[in-house]
């Protein structure tokens, strides 16, 4: 059965890989809309994510539309999976406390669909306390988190902070 998966991309350099994340879900057959927060479009493009997923990339709350719809509430209602993929250190720190103040933040919150967060960030930052501490909050919410990877960070470090595979992501997100 078809889904509608909402990808929201945080600021990460592995924003790149949302590319392959949108690819994969198009492959099994869902329809996949971007939200991009300000800081990730450093990273990325919309129209990158828009060619592949043929649909609008959704950027702000406050976007000329055509249709007079009010974008977090019209994509919390379609959402299947909302998924974060990359998930900053910001956006699990403002989801843990409830903060909506962009409309990624503000989608999740008005949203009852199934939320998957892949933190990617240096490993000093995801080892913190206070990013280990909203991981757990989000795990008591009910979110699911697909936990980061070790490896070569593009810092230059070595640890856990990597993105998950692709694979990986897609598969944990359609159970």
């Amino acid at each position: 059965m078809s889904k509608t998966i909402i990808l929201g991309i945080t600021a990460s350099i592995a924003a790149y890989k949302s590319c392959d994340i949108v690819r994969a879900f198009i492959k099994e057959g869902h329809s996949v809309e971007c939200v991009l927060t300000k800081n990730a479009e450093h990273f990325i493009t919309p129209l990158s994510l828009q060619t592949l997923s043929n649909n609008q990339v959704h950027r702000s709350m406050f976007d000329k539309k055509q249709n007079f719809d009010i974008a977090h509430i019209s994509l919390a209602k379609k959402a299947d999976i909302i998924l974060i993929a990359p998930a900053s250190a910001d956006i699990i720190a403002k989801l843990a406390c409830g903060i909506a103040d962009d409309l990624l933040t503000t989608t999740v919150l008005a949203s009852k669909a199934k939320v998957i967060i892949c933190p990617a960030m240096n490993s000093a930052m995801y080892e913190h306390k206070a990013t280990v501490k909203n991981m757990q909050t989000l795990i008591e919410y009910g979110y699911k988190i697909i936990e980061a990877e070790d490896g070569g960070l593009a810092c230059k470090d070595i640890g856990k902070g990597r993105l998950a595979s692709t694979d990986k992501i897609v598969k944990e997100a359609l159970l």
